[in-house]
């Protein structure tokens, strides 16, 4: 019973996806469509009709030319010659049509294509953190290369190739009725007793060409980890071991592709084989029909029959080949649709920010009022969280009433070990998760009043992984402010003392570097990403462990710099190295989601408690 509901459900998605992708690919071109659909019945009926011809030219052109010979006549080519140039004709417009499809098709596939990867990418935009959060990239990255690309050959080739095969059996059938009904019941008869290998045949394909995929996904998941853990194999001279797994997985990946290959490859050698056969038996069966009279056939009749049954079964093995592909697919294709079906970011802010036009470097709220006005609250800073809790998932809470009040210009370091909740209580301020319960206030604005991009707006936030982005180091600054001026480039890299190895690059600040930082150290890179959040010049920053991957020479240098950034502005700095916060307004230690201690750096030297043993060594945050 379970079996049979899955196998209802399968069904049931692969039906609403191939109605969705049907659906996806005529709105994308219409004209192309339905001119790609006109030309595939073309080139099927075509087919079909030239082969029905062969009749009218036996036995009406040829035989009386063989009669005419036969009786010493001069025989007339005129009327051969008009019915061959029929026939080409027909012949003719089935070439040109099977050319037109594949090619439209082909068009259409890449236009589709082109029309799904942006809308994926534009929605990906629009998800929350939490999806990301919750799926690997590798799958995700999976749905914009194999499943596009199966996707791709689906709409190019499996369908219009389906299609055709299933307007050309069709009309076959058609047309061996309209010879001789008795030959064709006789075809089924014969076929029939095939179709019990053709099924299994098929079966066993579609079986292995599912492990295939699986196999696939596996072997490419082993080598994203092996590469990404590159460095670590070779400290531990761990290459045997790791070229065995990848061995492993590269033997199921050859095995299953190699039965579902054979299976898949073999169909077609039984069934043109069949219709050989068939071919075989409907010449005796028909000859001895029409020479006994058992049934009213022409030679002309026996020859287009023939050539009929050859074309009976050649359409069914591609009918069977193809409805592989298409059902590989339609999963790749259900993948891409249940991104597009993610819910996009909820946003039911209506305060917006702007920049004073009046005054530099200041900012303003625009608060909605109920009489259709809109004031103008200036940006402060002034931070609240008033009794803030907070879990990813239900069972497990995260923040516990968590209390702070960041008045404007205050610098707020959060120090705790591994999971205590110091990003995410930053997360909260982003509003990249939602709290539970409780509030948390921007200049006296609850933040779920504001809008999420006007919130993050006005928050510059330099991370514990820098990520930088292909192009050149100006570029990369200038990515936190896209209207910034070179001389603010410069001063921005000034100020993080990023200047003074961009000036050793052999480009400078012309350099292009890769996503990766090409030949830049990690120190290097996030000093880029410091002067990034510079050159943005908002009115709250956010650090978190900003300084982790830079030396302790360097950390002082930056470290001036930073405090003239954070001059005015209210600033969280998360931080393992205790030394960059001493001069912190306000310190909270954080254990397991609780703020156990608070105060600046000589009140928490005085309790003697938590900090005190961390800053005297006697405890490290692990």
């Amino acid at each position: 019973m379970d079996q049979t509901i899955n196998k209802t459900a399968v069904k049931g998605h692969h039906s609403q996806t191939l109605g969705r992708l049907l659906k996806l690919v005529i709105t994308t071109s219409p004209a192309m469509f339905i001119i790609s659909t006109i030309t595939i019945i073309l080139a099927a009926a075509s087919n079909v009709i030239g082969t029905l011809f062969i009749e009218q030219l036996i036995n009406n052109y040829i035989t009386p030319l063989v009669k005419e010979v036969n009786k010493g006549q001069t025989p007339n080519f005129g009327p051969l010659a008009y019915a061959i140039a029929v026939m080409f004709g027909i012949y003719a417009i089935g070439f040109i049509s099977n050319y037109l499809f594949t090619m439209l098709m082909g068009v259409l596939a890449q236009k589709v294509q082109f029309r799904v990867r942006n809308e994926m990418f534009s929605h990906m935009e629009s998800l929350p953190i939490s999806y990301f959060d919750q799926n690997d990239y590798g799958d995700i990255m999976s749905r914009y290369t194999n499943d596009i690309d199966t996707l791709m050959q689906m709409i190019s080739q499996s369908i219009p190739q389906f299609t055709n095969s299933v307007l050309t059996l069709i009309f076959v059938v058609a047309a061996m009725f309209l010879l001789s009904w008795q030959l064709t019941l006789f075809s089924f008869i014969v076929f029939a007793l095939s179709f019990g290998i053709v099924r299994y045949l098929t079966k066993k394909s579609s079986h292995y060409f599912q492990i295939q995929q699986k196999k696939l996904g596996q072997i490419n998941g082993y080598n994203e980890e092996m590469l990404n853990g590159l460095k670590v194999i070779k400290v531990f001279s761990h290459e045997p071991e790791t070229k065995a797994g990848f061995d492993e997985y590269n033997d199921e990946l050859r095995k299953a592709s190699g039965r579902a290959n054979t299976y898949a490859t073999i169909l077609f050698p039984i069934m043109g084989n069949m219709g050989n056969l068939l071919y075989v038996l409907i010449a005796f069966v028909g000859g001895a029909a029409a020479i006994n009279n058992w049934a009213p056939l022409s030679l002309g009749a026996i020859a287009s029959f023939l050539q009929l049954s050859k074309m009976f079964s050649m359409p069914i093995a591609q009918i069977s080949q193809q409805l592989n592909s298409i059902v590989i697919a339609l999963a790749g294709a259900r993948r891409i649709f249940q991104l597009q079906d993610e819910h996009s970011e909820e946003d039911d802010g209506v305060v917006t920010i702007s920049r004073d036009k009046k005054v530099e470097g200041l900012w303003n709220w625009n608060v909605p009022q109920k009489d259709g006005s809109v004031k103008k609250v200036p940006v402060r800073g002034h931070i609240i969280f008033d009794h803030v809790n907070f879990s990813y998932i239900p069972e497990k809470q995260i923040l516990h009433d968590i209390s702070i009040n960041a008045k404007p210009g205050m610098k707020v370091a959060l120090v705790g070990e591994t999971g205590a909740g110091k990003t995410t209580i930053s997360n909260m301020l982003n509003r990249f998760y939602e709290i539970d319960s409780g509030t948390i206030t921007y200049d006296g604005i609850p933040i779920k009043k504001i809008k999420k991009d006007d919130l993050r707006q006005s928050l510059s936030i330099v991370l514990q992984e820098t990520h930088l982005f292909a192009g050149t180091i100006m570029d990369n600054i200038r990515f936190g402010n896209p209207d910034a001026s070179d001389d603010e480039v410069y001063q921005a890299a000034k100020l993080s003392h990023a200047d003074e190895f961009i000036h050793e690059l052999d480009k400078g600040y012309d350099t292009v570097i890769d996503g990766d930082g090409g030949d830049l150290s990690q120190g290097q890179m996030q000093l880029l990403s410091i002067a990034r959040a510079m050159i943005a010049d908002e009115p709250v920053m956010i650090l978190d462990e900003a300084t982790s991957s830079i030396d302790t020479r360097t950390e002082k240098m930056v470290q001036s710099g930073m405090d003239n950034l954070l001059a005015g502005r209210t600033s969280f700095v998360i931080a393992h190295r205790l030394s960059t916060i001493v001069n912190s307004d306000l310190i909270l230690v954080l254990d397991h989601g609780h703020i156990i201690e608070a105060g600046n750096h000589d009140e928490l030297l005085k309790e003697k408690g938590y900090y005190y043993e961390l800053y005297t060594g006697k405890k490290e945050i692990q």
